[in-house]
């Protein structure tokens, strides 16, 4: 990577990424090409520290790895970029989806052999995802500012001037918001977010399990909200439970022999017994959308546009299609020798991702709002419509296809 951290003049560049993560990073990869063609300067600012060499950076697969579900919708894009091989590693694919809820017999059940794939998902610690990705950004001619974060964001004629904390100042034809959702980069540009908070707050850890998952992801929906379970390599899951706020508390603090126990009252036996527990994570739910995805000279993505519910796992898988999009709409935009950052190449950007975006959301916020309440018939209706589901092949089958980001 090329740092350029120690430069203090103002330098132009034709993008720049805020944002490292997952997200900032594939962004930096699907420019490749247009980086060769175009001979654009690309800069990426990131917070966090990070190795000069991707190559040197340690892998010690731990048992504690947060882990992202990748859906085959996204392994196909990263095949795009020429990093799918390298992730495949550290995966775990999802070759069957188990839906239920506690103390009903409807179940739905979808599988990678009905639908002709080799796995409807895979299963990717984030840390591994991360440094696939630098590995291949080491290969691009894009600046580093890192460890930086931006100070100012001020809009110009043409793009964005940007007054970094190690005191570099850059000006960008197009500046890409990356860096999630607690910058305060877009409350600093008049950017609102439409907020709803579910008042639940997740619970994250890996488990160990008695018996092989075979590759089976489950989400259980329980009267006191959704349990996920998604295979890691070996006898391991990753464990996404749900809480009404407040009330995750004292499972945090419970020794792991009462956690896995009741975990195991909770979820049932369908993947024997619950035998370890790693270190338990917790965060907020709640759907945040900005009000503003494109203004001249500058795109938000990834959780600074949208935050989701985990429960249908969407969130990056969403972040990445707009990543792809955007990509095509630069491309688009480049061989019609518009100006980049341009509005009518960011609107049609924004068109192309309405659709899927408000598809995604109403999705994830249709299942939590229809197995979060429990009215008196509505158990025996969200049972039917389980089974129905599993009985309907083609309504199950479209519907996996949207959820493996093969269909928007």
């Amino acid at each position: 990577m090329q740092s350029a951290k120690q430069e203090k003049q103002t330098l132009s560049h034709d993008i720049v990424i805020v944002g490292g993560g997952l997200v900032g990073a594939s962004l930096g990869c699907a420019l490749a090409p247009l980086i060769e063609r175009y001979g654009w300067r690309v800069a990426i600012i990131e917070a966090a520290s990070l190795p000069e060499n991707a190559q040197d950076m340690p892998w010690q697969p731990s048992f504690d790895a947060r882990a992202s579900a990748i859906a085959e919708g996204s392994a196909q894009r990263f095949r795009q970029l020429g990093v799918w091989e390298a992730m495949q590693h550290e995966a775990a694919p999802i070759e069957r989806i188990h839906i239920s809820e506690r103390g009903r017999l409807g179940a739905a059940r979808l599988s990678a052999k009905e639908l002709g794939v080799t796995a409807l998902g895979h299963v990717i610690p984030n840390a591994w995802m991360g440094r696939v990705l630098h590995q291949q950004l080491q290969r691009l001619p894009i600046e580093w500012y890192c460890p930086a974060k931006v100070d100012q964001l001020t809009p110009q004629a043409y793009g964005h001037h940007l007054v970094l904390s190690d005191g570099s100042e850059l000006t960008a034809a197009l500046t890409i918001l990356a860096d999630g959702g607690r910058s305060g980069l877009k409350e600093q540009l008049g950017i609102s977010s439409r907020r709803h908070s579910y008042d639940q707050t997740a619970l994250i850890a890996h488990v160990g399990v008695s018996q092989p998952h075979q590759g089976v992801a489950y989400e259980r929906f329980t009267a006191e909200g959704p349990i996920a379970l998604l295979p890691l390599p070996g006898q391991a899951m990753e464990l996404v439970w749900t809480h009404a706020s407040g009330t995750e508390q004292a499972r945090l603090a419970l020794p792991d022999r009462e956690f896995l126990q009741q975990l195991q009252n909770a979820f049932g036996d369908r993947v024997g017994r619950f035998t370890r527990v790693g270190q338990r994570y917790s965060y907020p739910l709640s759907l945040i959308t900005a009000e503003e995805s494109v203004r001249p000279g500058l795109a938000v993505l990834g959780n600074a546009a949208h935050a989701l519910h985990p429960v249908a796992g969407q969130g990056f898988n969403l972040a990445l299609r707009s990543v792809m999009d955007l990509v095509e709409a630069l491309e688009q935009g480049a061989e019609h020798q518009r100006a980049l950052g341009d509005m009518p190449t960011l609107l049609a950007f924004e068109q192309r991702r309405a659709r899927d975006r408000a598809n995604v959301i109403r999705f994830s916020d249709g299942l939590v709002r229809l197995f979060g309440y429990s009215l008196p018939l509505l158990p025996h209706a969200r049972a039917a419509g389980l089974i129905g589901l599993n009985l309907v092949g083609p309504l199950r089958r479209g519907l996996a296809r949207r959820a493996m980001g093969l269909e928007r």
